[in-house]
């Protein structure tokens, strides 16, 4: 199996877009504390990630879907914890 360049870039920005949400995830978590967390960013994230899952099923794109599936599930980590430490 041969990997195209477009395949190593669009991998590398997949692995990256899915790695980006796992710091605030675990600053979240070791403070207890989401009061520095956008409510409204991590809304339209997480909407914008359901939307590229769609474009994805629509295109039958399994990579568009499988990347977003999981950005979707660790910014939505994000706003679990966001209302679970809401006080600080």
């Amino acid at each position: 199996m041969t990997l195209s360049t477009a395949d190593i870039v669009g991998t590398a920005a997949a692995l990256c877009s899915m790695a980006s949400f796992t710091p605030q995830i675990a600053k979240i978590w070791r403070e207890r504390d989401a009061s520095s967390v956008s409510l409204r960013m991590y809304v339209v994230t997480v909407s914008g990630f359901a939307l590229w899952i769609a474009y994805g099923a629509l295109t039958h794109s399994w990579p568009v879907i499988g990347s977003n599936a999981v950005c979707l599930v660790l910014s939505g980590v994000i706003l679990g914890l966001k209302r679970r430490f809401r006080d600080g």
